[in-house]
C-alpha cells in the first residue's frame, strides 16, 4: 500500500516577506492623494518615481535607490503636466527614460539626468497629444523598443512609436476602438504579440495590438474583473475584481476560451482593488490589496488545482500604492526572489519588502534564477510594426555571467548554463551597483567555484534538527512578521507529522489483520 502525500513540494514553501529596516525606508515623502487605482509608483535598478502631491499641476518624484532616509521637503520634482498624473512606466530598456500620463490628455516622456536633479525638471524629451479626454494607463511594449502603449477615458487605447524626431507626436500608429467604456488595465503575453485589457464593462478582451482586432472577449457575469494580467508562458490569463455577491475574487482563464473561468476564488468582502503582480522565473502570483497591509503569495500550475496559495506577508500599515522592482535590480546573495515597495501614506513613508528563498548558503542559487529578460530589446520599432514577434533577450543574473538568448521563454523552467562565458564588463557594472546599493560585491574566487562542489559541502552538513525543523534552514527570527512565518511553517509540519502517524497507523491495523487470517488459514489446515 502506497502513502501519497496531501501537501504539495515546492522550494518556494517557505517564502516569506522580510521589510527593510527604518534607515532603509524613505521616509517623509509626499505620497499622492489621488483616488485612482493605480500603482503610482515605478521602480527600477537606479530609480524610485513615485506620484506626488503638487498644486498647480501634477509632478512626481525621481529619487536615487540608495538615497534612503528622510526626504528634503524641497526636493526638486518632475512637473510638466497641467494636472495630476495618473500613471509613470520607466522604459524596460533605458533605465534614465520614464513615461507620465496626465488628466491633461498628454503622454510625456522624460530623460532623467543621471547625477541627482538640481532643480525641478519641467522639459521633457517628446509629448505625445492625441487622447481627447484624460490618460489613465501607459505601457512600455515588453520587447520592441520606442513603442509605448496609452488608454484613456476616450475609451481607446493607442499604440505610439517613439522612434521619430520630433518632439511632438500628434498621431499615434494605431488607435484601437474596441472598447466601451474606460479600460481599467492592460498586460502583455510574453512577447507582446498579444495585449489584454479589462474594461469597465465587466468584459476582458485580448486583442491584437498591430491590427486592433478582438480575438477573445469574455462576457462572464459572476466575475467582474479590474485587472488582467497574462501569467507568462502558461498560456493563461489571471484577473482580479469582484464576484456578484460583492466578494474580492481571483480568476483564472484560458487564453483561447474565455467564455468560462478555469477556476474563481473569493479572497474576502474588502472593498480596495487587487493588483497582481506574475513572476514567471517562479512561476509566483503575488497579490496586493489596496488599502490592505498585507501580500498574499500563490503558486500556479499548469495542472488542475492552478492556484496553489502559500502563504501571506502582513503588516500593519496599509498600502495605497506599490512598486516592483525588475529581476536584474534583486539581491542574488540573500535569495531574494522579488521586491515590493509599499507607499504608505499615512507615514508618508516608502517601504521596500524583500521576498526570501531561505537558504542555508550564501553561494549564487541557479535553481530559483533561471534565464530572465534582460534590459535588452529584441526589436526595433519598425521590425515589430512590420509583424515580427521574438521573444524578450534572456540574461543570466550570476554575477559575472552573462546569457543571451532571443528565443521565447519555453514553459518549464531551465537551469542557466554553469559555463556561460564570462564578461568582465557586466561584472565590474554588477560590482558597481551592488557597491551604490549597500550590498556586498560578489567574490570571483565564491563565483569560479564548481556547483557541484557547492552541493556537496550542503550535503556533507550535519543537519540539526529542532521540533523537526533544520536550525540552518529556519535561523531565529528577527522580526515579528518572520515569528509569524515559523509559526505557520511548524503548524504545516506538525499537520504533515499528524497525517504521517496517522497512516502509519492504518497500515499497522491492515498488517495486524492480514496476519490474523494468515493464521487462521494455517490453523483450519
Amino acid at each position: 500500500m502506497s502513502w501519497h502525500p496531501q501537501y504539495r513540494s515546492s522550494k518556494f514553501r517557505h517564502v516569506f516577506g522580510k521589510p527593510a529596516s527604518k534607515e532603509n525606508c524613505y521616509d517623509s515623502v509626499p505620497i499622492t492623494r489621488s483616488v485612482h487605482d493605480n500603482h503610482f509608483c515605478a521602480v527600477n535598478p537606479h530609480f524610485i518615481a513615485v506620484v506626488t502631491e503638487c498644486a498647480g499641476g501634477g509632478a512626481f518624484l525621481v529619487i536615487p535607490l540608495h538615497q534612503t532616509g528622510k526626504l528634503d521637503p524641497h526636493y526638486p520634482k518632475v512637473c510638466g503636466h497641467r494636472g495630476n498624473v495618473l500613471d509613470i512606466k520607466w522604459n524596460p530598456f533605458d533605465d534614465f527614460e520614464i513615461a507620465s500620463c496626465s488628466e491633461d490628455a498628454t503622454i510625456k516622456i522624460w530623460d532623467i539626468p543621471k547625477q541627482l536633479l538640481a532643480r525641478n525638471l519641467t522639459a521633457c524629451r517628446k509629448e505625445l497629444v492625441a487622447h481627447s479626454r484624460r490618460v489613465g494607463l501607459v505601457e512600455w511594449h515588453p520587447t520592441a523598443a520606442n513603442i509605448l502603449f496609452s488608454s484613456g477615458y476616450d475609451y481607446k487605447v493607442m499604440v505610439w512609436n517613439l522612434d521619430t524626431k520630433e518632439s511632438v507626436i500628434m498621431s499615434p500608429v494605431k488607435t484601437i476602438n474596441c472598447h466601451q467604456d474606460v479600460i481599467l488595465s492592460m498586460s502583455f503575453n510574453t512577447n507582446g504579440s498579444l495585449l489584454a485589457t479589462a474594461c469597465r464593462d465587466r468584459k476582458i478582451r485580448v486583442l491584437d495590438p498591430r491590427a486592433g482586432a478582438v480575438l477573445q472577449e469574455a462576457s462572464y457575469k459572476g466575475h467582474r474583473a479590474n485587472k488582467v494580467l497574462f501569467l507568462g508562458n502558461l498560456k493563461k490569463l489571471l484577473s482580479t475584481g469582484t464576484s456578484r455577491w460583492n466578494n474580492r475574487q481571483v480568476a483564472l482563464w484560458d487564453q483561447d476560451d474565455l467564455s468560462v473561468p478555469l477556476t474563481e476564488e473569493d479572497l474576502d468582502g474588502s472593498s480596495g482593488v487587487l493588483f497582481p503582480f506574475y513572476d514567471a522565473d517562479t512561476n509566483m502570483l503575488y497579490v496586493v490589496g489596496k488599502g490592505d497591509g498585507n501580500i498574499r503569495y500563490y503558486e500556479v500550475s499548469a495542472d488542475k488545482p492552478h492556484l496553489n496559495y502559500l502563504t501571506e506577508y502582513r503588516s500593519y500599515n496599509p498600502q495605497k500604492g506599490i512598486g516592483v522592482m525588475p529581476k536584474r535590480g534583486l539581491d542574488v546573495s540573500s535569495c531574494e526572489i522579488f521586491r515590493f515597495y509599499k507607499l504608505i501614506t499615512t507615514k508618508s513613508l516608502i517601504e521596500p519588502v524583500s521576498m526570501i528563498v531561505p537558504r542555508r548558503s550564501e553561494s549564487y542559487q541557479e535553481d530559483i534564477y533561471p534565464p530572465t529578460a534582460g534590459a535588452q530589446p529584441s526589436l526595433t520599432a519598425q521590425e515589430w510594426l512590420s509583424g515580427m514577434n521574438k521573444g524578450p533577450v534572456l540574461v543570466s543574473l550570476r554575477p559575472g555571467s552573462e546569457l543571451l538568448s532571443t528565443r521565447p521563454l519555453p514553459p518549464e523552467r531551465p537551469l542557466s548554463n554553469p559555463m556561460a562565458p564570462t564578461s568582465p564588463l557586466l561584472f565590474n557594472q554588477r560590482e558597481k551597483l551592488g557597491a551604490e546599493d549597500g550590498r556586498r560585491p560578489f567574490s570571483l574566487l565564491e563565483e569560479k567555484a564548481p556547483r557541484w562542489a557547492a552541493e556537496h559541502r550542503l550535503e556533507e552538513k550535519k543537519t540539526w534538527l529542532t521540533n523537526g525543523f533544520d536550525i540552518f534552514e529556519c535561523p531565529p527570527p528577527k522580526t515579528e512578521n518572520e515569528l509569524l512565518q515559523m509559526f505557520y511553517r511548524q503548524q504545516d509540519e506538525i499537520r504533515r507529522l499528524r497525517e504521517l502517524v496517522t497512516q502509519r497507523e492504518v497500515q499497522a491495523k491492515q498488517l495486524e489483520l492480514e496476519i490474523k487470517n494468515l493464521r487462521m488459514g494455517s490453523e483450519r489446515f
